[in-house]
């Protein structure tokens, strides 16, 4: 019997989104977990009656838990079909994309690799910075997950799968330590391209150039600002 929906997000979500799944399932048990060891020390039994729900986290779900899953589990991915994986925002905008947008799908043994189960796409303003596009997939997200909450918190099956396809390319860290790293002949255009998009020092990694056994960085403008 489907009574129990384990919630695996960050802390702000966790207060926040258990009332979207109660609102709709009173009787629902939402249990919030963090980390990869709060997942190692669920109660077997208890999964067999229960769905999980991973919304913005880097936590991979173990396949043993995944199949262990009475009621399946479903991702909460900030950007669209198009841009599977890790960091998506930023690759969006070095590739000068148009549209972002969020994605529902099924949690499969690989990341980003199940059916599709909702999609929300928005128009990506001119301008806009990496934060700011991270900022509007995440508003987006929270609306798909609204939207998706009571089919979530009552419906034993799964919601339908729709007709998108993840994208060829799937993103990772060391794609995005590759970009960082500058060769020397880059050209100006694609330097500036690169430092736009990646110089701000996201997840400590930053545009470098190694050049005679030295490493020199980029400087966010922040921190050039703050040593002038």
């Amino acid at each position: 019997m489907f009574d129990t929906i384990i919630l695996l997000s960050g802390e702000a979500e966790r207060r926040a989104l258990p009332f979207a799944l109660l609102g709709h399932n009173p009787h629902l048990q939402v249990v919030p977990v963090q980390t990869s060891v709060d997942l190692d020390e669920l109660n077997p039994d208890a999964l067999a009656r229960a769905r999980l729900i991973s919304f913005v986290t880097s936590v991979i779900v173990p396949a043993d838990i995944l199949h262990r899953l009475g009621y399946g589990a479903f991702n909460f991915h900030p950007g669209p079909p198009e841009y599977p994986g890790w960091a998506p925002a930023h690759f969006a905008l070095y590739n000068r994309e148009t549209t972002f947008g969020a994605t529902a799908h099924v949690m499969v043994e690989r990341v980003d690799a199940g059916p599709i189960v909702g999609v929300a796409r928005f128009p990506i303003p001119k301008g806009t910075s990496v934060l700011s596009l991270e900022g509007l997939a995440y508003a987006h997200l929270a609306q798909l997950f609204w939207s998706m909450a009571e089919r979530l918190a009552t419906d034993p099956a799964a919601p339908p799968a729709l007709n998108e396809q993840w994208g060829i390319k799937k993103y990772s860290r060391r794609t995005y330590r590759a970009i960082c790293d500058i060769p020397l002949d880059i050209p100006k255009d694609e330097l500036d391209r690169r430092l736009k998009v990646f110089g701000g020092n996201h997840f400590g990694m930053t545009p470098t150039i190694h050049l005679h056994g030295v490493e020199f960085r980029a400087v966010p403008p922040q921190d050039q600002r703050a040593t002038a």
